[in-house]
């Protein structure tokens, strides 16, 4: 099992090294707050000092909150100047998290083709979901189970997100764009427009720039941000992230006939198992981000938006272990569902680790997959936190 002594520092798509950035905003707060979440990753100018906030009777909380929730700091104290919207702060349900920019995507703005061309996916497969409980059989059922995993586990926890996003271990190119291509069955975007987003997500995390943070708005972080395809461009620029990836034939290929891959999918469904197979297929290889379970062959259940929650809840609901210096969230129900990508305090503290449940009872069966492809040599360069690094970003060192 390789141990590495230092992030990535040779990989051009990350301006930043992990355990430096959550160094220098974790030391810029001093426990005293002198601004807040990844100011070295935004604009000053977008920030009220603290001495503004002092004026106006605005303090930093404990440490405990900002142990388990250092937005609270930045709502109360008004950090970004964004317009009309922080007038009306509000906390997020059963979290210390409050909504300090709210955004409608909904209302008041023109949508673009791909933005109409999105909603009408999530909200077909939505529909298409509603037939299940009437279409039940077990071998359509256990095609969907196993699809969930292949499109879930492969697809996106293990290759879109640890190997292509943070290329937390190396593949055989031959498998790592067969896990991609399983990834693009998940109808979650091709892999060069999810993973840009995903980076920068983690370079602007909970700042003005993040794609999806709960301070604009719990659903926004959810879902609604997917609705509204110019806010990546106009927050981060155009996709300067990826060449890695653009470099690569496959990948450029896929992007330029992306829509194509799940419609053939589809029909080769229906054609090995008629409608039912279709039904549950397609809704199981939507089902890594929402999730429909029929009990009893009459009752259906929305149960998880399985992948949204990995931005959402895990930045509002949990623990932090580790001085990230964002809001990023420990939690522990989002880990079952997702594979191992609740532990999402962890992943935000050694971005680049091929393992998110650090601890041994944290289960992460992405991890477990990584590991004995590690074992029987297809895994190369597999990398994890050094317990240095551990302990200097640990709360308790």
């Amino acid at each position: 099992m390789a141990l590495v002594t230092s992030p990535l520092t040779n990989f051009k798509p990350y301006p930043f090294l992990p355990i430096s950035r959550a160094k220098a905003s974790y030391e810029k707060a001093s426990y005293i707050s002198s601004t807040v979440l990844n100011s070295d990753q935004c604009n000053p100018k977008s920030f009220k000092t603290i001495s503004k906030r002092k004026k106006s009777g605005l303090f930093a909380v404990s440490n405990k909150k900002r142990r388990n929730g250092a937005v609270l700091a930045m709502a109360y104290g008004s950090v970004f100047e964004s317009g009309p919207e922080q007038k009306n702060f509000r906390r997020i349900l059963l979290s210390d998290v409050v909504v300090t920019r709210g955004r409608n995507v909904f209302w008041g703005r023109k949508w673009n083709s791909l933005d109409i061309g999105t909603a009408g996916v999530v909200l077909s497969m939505h529909l298409l979901s509603l037939f299940a409980p009437f279409y039940f059989s077990w071998s359509a059922f256990w095609a969907a189970f196993g699809l969930y995993v292949v499109t879930g586990l492969l697809g996106i926890t293990l290759s879109f997100h640890r190997n292509l996003s943070h290329r937390s271990f190396k593949l055989p190119k031959w498998l790592e764009y067969l896990f991609a291509y399983c990834g693009v069955q998940a109808l979650q975007g091709n892999p060069i427009d999810w993973v840009s987003t995903h980076r920068y997500h983690h370079q602007f995390c909970d700042s003005e720039r993040d794609p999806h943070s709960p301070l604009e708005g719990f659903w926004y972080s959810h879902m609604s941000w997917l609705f509204d395809t110019n806010s990546v461009i106009e927050r981060c620029g155009d996709p300067s992230n990826v060449g890695d990836l653009q470099k690569q034939p496959f990948y450029k290929f896929i992007q330029k006939t992306y829509i194509l891959h799940p419609i053939a999918f589809g029909v080769l469904l229906y054609a090995v198992g008629g409608f039912p197979f279709l039904v549950w297929g397609m809704t199981s290889v939507f089902q890594f981000q929402f999730e429909a379970i029929a009990l009893g062959g009459s009752e259906i259940i929305w149960v998880f938006h399985i992948t949204w929650l990995v931005n959402s809840a895990c930045h509002v609901w949990g623990k932090q272990s580790w001085k990230t210096g964002d809001l990023s969230r420990n939690n522990w129900w989002v880990a079952m569902l997702a594979f191992g990508e609740g532990w999402h305090n962890n992943h935000h503290a050694f971005e680049y680790s091929a393992r998110h449940g650090l601890e041994w009872w944290q289960i992460d069966m992405t991890w477990y997959v990584v590991r004995f492809l590690q074992a029987i040599g297809l895994a190369t360069d597999v990398k994890l936190p050094s317990e240095m690094q551990k302990q200097r970003l640990a709360f308790n060192n």
